[in-house]
């Protein structure tokens, strides 16, 4: 029987509130200057009670007409793009760890290790290492300023074969002798049985990788220099320009709200399949 402790409980519940009332108050406070002027915004103190711009900010954020001295480039297609590479990266990912811990489990051939540690090798090798020679090779391709340009050098992932490659060493050989005997080739195999059973492990490593993709910043900075092509978390940083007088932070705060909006829902959609992807070992 558990122990009921009043205080303790009491204590608990209160840091809670606390933890809830320092990540959430910064949010509250973007919110409100995105419904404000952005001259209330810059008078001390600003109010901390939501104005009456909320559709115009908004509205004015999603089609770029803001009047600042910074970008104006419009939030709904800064959106899509992020959409687009988030997507991209996220499926690209999954696809190609799935079926390179797919080989590397059971296709024998010689050196398979050594391919495994090699790709294993650069989890151990920052961003910044690589950046330079990625960066030569898509220019050389005439991929500046193009969805490829932005998501083909991201979509490999160690740390998903990795992963992958640890649960597909969890499957009973027998349902691989079972499913020779029945007559399955490798890739029915791979189609029918393994990808089945690592839908919790795919969802999971979706919810990851998404933001990983959508959160992309530095790479997006180096491809990209289209307004057009903006990703909506490098649009926010080219709408500050300077002083707080030149720039329209009620539409730096909208656009703020906006790019939090897609990988939130993706997040409270997904919740049950992310917690079970990463606690569940009844597989």
């Amino acid at each position: 029987m558990v122990e009921r402790r009043p205080l303790v409980t009491a204590i608990s519940h209160l840091v809670l509130v606390l933890g809830v009332l320092v990540i959430a108050f910064p949010l509250y406070i973007t919110f409100v200057a995105s419904t404000q002027t952005a001259q209330d915004i810059v008078q001390a103190p600003m109010s901390l009670l939501p104005g009456s711009h909320f559709v115009d900010n908004y509205l004015a954020a999603l089609r770029g007409n803001g009047g600042g001295a910074a970008s104006t480039a419009p939030v709904g297609r800064m959106m899509t793009v992020s959409l687009i590479t988030a997507l991209v990266i996220a499926i690209g990912k999954i696809a190609i760890s799935l079926l390179s811990a797919f080989a590397i489990v059971y296709f024998h051939f010689r050196f398979r290790m050594v391919f495994f540690w090699a790709i294993f090798v650069t989890l151990m090798l920052p961003v910044e290492v690589r950046i330079g020679p990625t960066y030569q090779v898509v220019s050389d391709l005439g991929m500046l300023n193009t969805y490829a340009g932005l998501t083909v050098p991201l979509i490999a992932s160690a740390t998903a074969t990795f992963l992958f490659r640890q649960f597909f060493l969890t499957v009973p050989d027998e349902l691989v002798e079972a499913a020779r005997i029945d007559g399955a080739g490798p890739m029915r195999f791979f189609k029918d049985i393994l990808v089945p059973l690592s839908t919790t492990s795919i969802a999971a490593l979706f919810v990851i990788q998404f933001i990983y993709g959508w959160n992309q910043y530095l790479w997006p900075l180096l491809v990209t220099t289209d307004e057009s092509m903006y990703p909506v978390v490098m649009g926010i940083k080219r709408m500050i320009s300077g002083g707080d007088a030149a720039n329209d932070w009620n539409i730096v705060m909208a656009t703020a709200i906006l790019a939090m909006i897609p990988p939130a829902l993706v997040v409270m959609l997904m919740q049950k399949w992310f917690v079970k992807g990463l606690v569940d070992t009844e597989k």
